[in-house]
């Protein structure tokens, strides 16, 4: 069921420039995004007469949705509109006699959903089920009767938004609804389409609400449905969302947002002059172009004077420069870095790197003579219909050739368009153990801010959230097969499995040899960021609980290491003649036996224990620090640290892992310094099951091809280089 609309005219809620004005009420007032992007609004008293006098003969197209046949024609000038004709025909006699609580005609609803769709490009069965999408839950029509007179493809859109209408977002069997509900939008992202322009028009007629409600509607809206526009590249959507949603939750930052904007409003705007100089520059160079002046909606306002405090006029808005062909990006960014003072730092280029939603533009930043920045975005037409409507002006993606070529999914209905992240989706409902599993790990990512883009050693790319690091990559790459990876190369360099990637990175995630003895480790929870990641981990460790550490001959994995790591306890190797002690191995030197051993009582009632050849021995002795007297117990497991020194050379991580292991030697941890010179060092900190076999271990690592030295820690820390 829809949520209910009210008059704008008595909704003091929701600002008065994001409601809806019948045409008799006058314009909306100017500000700026209405002045230079104006947007069409429905004229509910209209449309509500329009519906009250019913349908129209059948050779006539209702006067209703004149505006909606208007709109569509515009994106497609051959569609056929004899089925939104009968379309409109069933629903207006379908809801005749329910109102809206504002008073309007219910059908007035349906009709406003589908002109936001038309306005976005959609295509004709779209539309359709638009203007048909309440019919099934709110009247007493059926699905089958659907199926019957528009096809299967109406009634699969039909029966998927009513779905997701049921979804209740507070209720206690939300993620199990919420997961059922992602699996039929997943299959066509037309559901969750038109589920966002449902959303849209709820909010824009919100002020009947009680206060409280708006709230809880408005919340839901920002955590899960604005986030799935951004993810479906749906930008008009979500922009209008946003301020929808910015204005009830902060309108006190709203209020301030609109000031500012609205200041400006009356004066000249500052980035004409600059607009104008672009298209002089690019007339001269003989590159057919527009040039627009696209404003800032409020919370991107909002946002920018977080960011640089007080806003200034070029801060307002930015640039966006239209071309026909891919190739005409690049010679107008040639000629704008030419002609004006690029800001560096500021060039993107997500032509050659989509974004994660389909989004595709180059976007810079150039300097005036008078200092002021101003940011350019530049695409072609094309890619401007799709950075605005996402997956919307993507079509019928099951029309004939849409595709072109077979569905992989036999007889599962998979669309071919939706983008790689909502694919991901599914693959993560389908291994996540429960409901609430699937749902805390979409709200994680539904909250990242941004993607990054890394690349592999194929050539192939990964789209990563923010903060991702070496263990979501391999997952992303490997899916569960990641569960044996021992490490990652990042840029060439060996690098920890919890290293955080950055935007344009090449990684290589390392695997061990089929038969070896690796597997995840709790620790890989703590670096994980995605929910593939997330879920695969946590379901092998569910799987697992038992495992017992490795033994002699098995494959104990660096970094992160395998499940279960040893204890951190190192066990009582030394004793000491201070009564009542405790002993404890200095990490600096790790002593074994046969060393000679020395110790120094700290705090505590701790006594230390190093190498007598130590240097920390030379420094405590030179203060004054009496020694204690300590000695080899019987216990013969012991904790060592080792240095290896290597060339660098592909799978040297993996060949010297297995090495260690082939001795029978937990590894502890492990850092991997970056190379200098072609030269890598490695510093294992391990736990040996008896002192005895340490030459044996050092001699082991010495013939891995690479290694030039084995040495045990000499020196403190902060002086080993």
């Amino acid at each position: 069921m829809s949520a209910e609309a009210t008059n704008p005219a008595t909704t003091p809620a929701v600002p008065p420039e994001l409601l809806p004005k019948a045409a008799s009420q006058g314009a909306r007032p100017a500000t700026p995004a209405a002045r230079k992007r104006p947007r069409h609004r429905i004229d509910l008293r209209r449309l509500g007469r329009a519906a009250l006098l019913g349908p129209t003969s059948r050779d006539r197209l209702p006067d209703a949705i004149a505006h909606v046949a208007e709109a569509h024609r515009a994106h497609h000038p051959d569609a056929d509109l004899e089925a939104l004709r009968r379309a409109y025909v069933l629903a207006e006699a379908s809801h005749r006699g329910q109102m809206r609580k504002s008073g309007e005609p219910y059908i007035t609803h349906p009709l406003a959903v589908t002109l936001i769709l038309a306005e976005l490009g959609a295509e004709t069965t779209t539309l359709v089920a638009a203007l048909l999408h309440d019919t099934v839950e709110d009247t007493d029509v059926t699905l089958t009767q659907v199926l019957d007179e528009f096809g299967p493809e109406v009634a699969y859109l039909v029966d998927g938004v009513t779905k997701l209408e049921k979804v209740d977002y507070g209720a206690a069997a939300e993620p199990e609804t919420f997961r059922k509900m992602l699996v039929a939008t997943g299959n066509d992202v037309r559901v969750m389409s038109i589920k966002l322009a449902d959303r849209l028009h709820n909010m824009r007629t919100l002020g009947v609400m009680r206060p409280e409600k708006q709230v809880r509607i408005a919340k839901v809206t920002h955590d899960v449905l604005i986030p799935l526009a951004e993810r479906l590249g749906v930008q008009a959507l979500k922009t209008e969302l946003e301020d929808l949603v910015f204005a009830i939750l902060h309108p006190e930052e709203y209020a301030a947002a609109r000031e500012i904007a609205t200041a400006h409003a009356a004066a000249p705007d500052p980035l004409a002059e600059t607009a104008g100089r672009f298209r002089a520059v690019l007339r001269e160079a003989g590159i057919t172009a527009e040039v627009e002046i696209r404003p800032r909606h409020m919370v991107s306002l909002h946002r920018v004077r977080g960011k640089r405090g007080e806003l200034r006029g070029v801060d307002l808005g930015r640039l966006l420069v239209l071309v026909q062909e891919d190739a005409d990006c690049y010679a107008v960014l040639g000629e704008l870095h030419t002609c004006f003072t690029p800001v560096v730092s500021e060039f993107k280029d997500f032509i050659a790197v989509p974004k994660f939603n389909l989004y595709q533009s180059l976007h810079t930043a150039v300097a005036r003579e008078d200092g002021e920045v101003v940011e350019v975005l530049i695409r072609t037409r094309q890619m401007h219909q799709v950075a605005e409507a996402g997956v919307v002006a993507l079509g019928n993606p099951y029309a004939p050739g849409a595709t072109g070529g077979e569905d992989p999914h036999e007889g599962e209905r998979a669309d071919p368009t939706r983008p790689g992240w909502l694919s991901r989706l599914l693959d993560w409902q389908r291994a996540a153990p429960d409901a609430d599993t699937f749902w805390s790990t979409l709200r994680e990512d539904l909250a990242q801010d941004g993607e990054i883009t890394v690349f592999r050693t194929d050539g192939g790319t990964l789209a990563l959230p923010g903060g991702a690091t070496c263990v979501d990559a391999a997952y992303a790459q490997y899916g569960e097969g990641a569960h044996a990876c021992i490490g990652a190369r990042v840029n060439g360099r060996l690098a920890t499995l919890s290293t955080v990637l950055q935007d344009g990175d090449t990684v290589h995630p390392l695997l061990a040899a089929a038969g070896d003895d690796v597997s995840p480790s709790p620790d890989w929870l703590e670096h994980a960021r995605t929910p593939a990641a997330r879920i695969a981990i946590r379901r092998w460790l569910g799987a697992h609980p038992d495992r017992p550490a490795p033994g002699p001959g098995t494959r104990k994995p660096p970094l992160t290491g395998a499940a279960p790591a040893p204890t951190d306890e190192v066990p009582e190797s030394a004793v000491t003649d201070l009564p009542g002690a405790t002993v404890r191995l200095a990490r600096c030197c790790t002593p074994v036996p046969p060393d000679e051993i020395t110790g120094f009582a700290v705090r505590g009632g701790v006594v230390t224990v190093h190498r007598s050849a130590c240097p920390s021995v030379a420094r405590m002795a030179a203060t004054g620090r009496e020694p204690v007297g300590v000695r080899w117990g019987e216990n013969t497991e012991f904790r060592v640290t080792l240095f290896a020194e290597s060339f660098g050379r592909p799978h040297l991580l993996a060949d010297l892992t297995e090495a260690i292991a082939a001795e029978g030697v937990a590894v502890i941890s492990a850092t991997v310094e970056p190379p200098a010179e072609q030269r890598v060092r490695h510093t294992y900190t391990l736990q040996l099951p008896d002192a005895a076999g340490l030459p044996d271990l050092m001699r082991a690592m010495r013939d891995v091809p690479g290694v030039y030295d084995v040495s045990r820690a000499q020196r403190s820390a902060d002086a080993r280089r």
